[in-house]
């Protein structure tokens, strides 16, 4: 049938889907579907082969972000009808998409694919060495990864949560994945209580913020909130507040961060690691995403709030790492657990000074924050491959010596150690530290900038300590006991991950102002 002359249009519900926009998450997830069949089919001694093809589809994943740069994408879009203005809640003639692939989220999404192939590269040696079931470690590696690419892209509060319980969900499981062994089902249980009450909490804020608007769309939201009605200030205030839980507890900030050094310790090593950096870019961005996008007009709530969360975390994460640092019967994993928590607390720096000025200092928030975000991806990652390759109960002496055994382990960790120290040569981890610092103090939080400065000065003891550690001789009873013949080698996938930590971390020391114009691309 034909419409009647003047009759005016229905919005149509039909939309295409761009294919291409939403590539890196989906490319992850099919990967994560092949790995699942395959396992069906593979015989037990052809299991390997399952690492392989993971390690193709993260990388194929990586690949697809390539033709990307530059574009700016969206999709799955409601538009209203500026003819028929029937949905006050949409801003006329405008769309609201629930994904967008534009700057932010091509750079989030490189770190959070490139870091899970990194991880990827570790898991290979762990995977047949403690016998962890292949099949299900890598659907669940990549399925949390895929979800942890989708959520930088999400620009509605529903996709945002979903993500997050994507990336958040095969993780318990990836923790626990230790079979018979009390500690990590212990950690497992830990990380997935925890988590869940962060996620009904954060339910619970979406849902006050859905009341006092009536969108989820973060741009429509934004909107609506500078114009809410007075009665539901105080509900929409909370519900700004209480979102920003789940995101906190992602990002390990405390004292939301009680569950990091059980699940570091109890999880496989390559997990502790993937955990310690895709937990942290994740939380960054959905908290990036909510506040600058979202909820602009309420930084006067939030802006304060990261502030706070960000001095208690780096506060109690070195003061943890201390204690760590001080004992070296104490594990490694542990202490990096704890400098993890620390490093949380730089990153919130940047946000929180945007609360300040939260129109002028958007750009430089998210460009500070993905500056130290890849620093601290990159060096973390090359430390807890030297963790791999050291084995063992993995105590802190145990690395006593580490370079009369294997010089290349020691000079690697050692250069990553001071890259988190902030110390040269590792000039990397100076000039991120220096960008976050500048950052509160061009938003007049000084008080903040000081508190930043005696931590990084706290973290020095156990980095320097560490570091030490791996250039001394070993132990008179030690060296006496010492097996004769051939050392380890680092093998083909600690190698690989060590080179490229290591390339990028010397260049990106060597030229460091590639990271600010690399962060300068983020704007939102």
């Amino acid at each position: 049938m034909t419409p009647l002359a003047g009759a005016a249009a229905a919005p149509s519900l039909v939309q295409s889907v761009d294919w291409l926009a939403i590539a890196p998450p989906t490319v992850a997830a099919l990967a994560a579907l092949a790995v699942l069949v395959a396992d069906l089919f593979l015989p037990e001694h052809r299991k390997h082969l399952l690492g392989a093809l993971a390690l193709g589809g993260l990388a194929a994943a990586v690949l697809t972000i390539v033709p990307l740069v530059g574009a700016d994408l969206s999709t799955f879009c409601l538009t209203a009808d500026p003819a028929d203005p029937a949905d006050p809640t949409a801003p006329t003639g405008a769309a609201a998409c629930s994904y967008v692939a534009d700057p932010f989220t091509l750079v989030v999404q490189f770190l959070v694919l490139g870091g899970a192939l990194l991880a990827a590269l570790l898991s290979v040696p762990a995977v047949r060495d403690e016998r962890l079931p292949a099949g299900e470690y890598w659907f669940l590696l990549l399925t949390s990864a895929a979800g942890a690419a989708l959520l930088p892209a999400s620009r509605d509060l529903a996709t945002l949560v979903i993500a997050l319980e994507v990336a958040s969900l095969p993780a318990f499981a990836l923790v626990g994945l230790r079979r018979g062994e009390r500690r990590s089902s212990e950690a497992a249980l830990t990380f997935f209580l925890s988590s869940v009450t962060a996620t009904a909490v954060m339910l619970l804020g979406i849902s006050f913020v859905y009341a006092a608007t009536g969108s989820l769309h973060l741009t429509v939201v934004a909107e609506q909130l500078t114009s809410v009605d007075p009665r539901l200030g105080t509900l929409a205030a909370a519900g700004v507040a209480l979102t920003l839980v789940g995101f906190a507890f992602k990002t390990a900030a405390a004292p939301f961060h009680f569950w990091v050094p059980d699940a570091y310790a109890g999880a496989p090593l390559p997990v502790a690691a993937y955990l310690s950096v895709i937990g942290k870019v994740v939380g960054f961005s959905g908290i990036a995403l909510v506040t600058l996008v979202g909820f602009p007009t309420y930084a006067d709530v939030w802006g304060p709030a990261l502030a706070l969360l960000a001095a208690l975390t780096m506060t109690v994460g070195n003061l943890g790492a201390l204690r760590q640092g001080a004992d070296r019967s104490r594990g490694a994993v542990r202490l990096l657990a704890w400098s993890s928590v620390g490093q949380a607390g730089y990153l919130l720096v940047p946000l929180a000074a945007a609360g300040r000025t939260p129109e002028s200092g958007t750009a430089d928030a998210l460009g500070s924050t993905v500056a130290y975000a890849l620093m601290y991806a990159v060096v973390n990652l090359g430390a807890f491959a030297v963790a791999a390759h050291v084995g063992g109960e993995g105590r802190l002496r145990d690395y006593r010596g580490l370079y009369a055994r294997n010089p290349l382990a020691a000079l690697a960790l050692g250069f990553f150690l001071l890259c988190l120290a902030g110390l040269p040569p590792g000039v990397i981890g100076l000039f991120a530290k220096v960008v976050v610092f500048r950052s509160a103090v061009d938003a007049g939080l000084g008080w903040l900038a000081v508190i930043m400065a005696v931590n990084v000065v706290l973290a020095l003891y156990y980095y320097l300590r560490w570091t030490a550690l791996l250039f001394r001789g070993p132990e008179p009873a030690e060296a006496a006991t010492a097996p004769e013949g051939r050392r380890p080698g680092l093998g083909a996938p600690l190698a690989a991950t060590l080179a490229v930590t290591g390339l990028v971390g010397v260049t990106l020391s060597g030229a460091p102002q590639l990271v600010l114009r690399f962060a300068a691309t983020t704007l939102l």
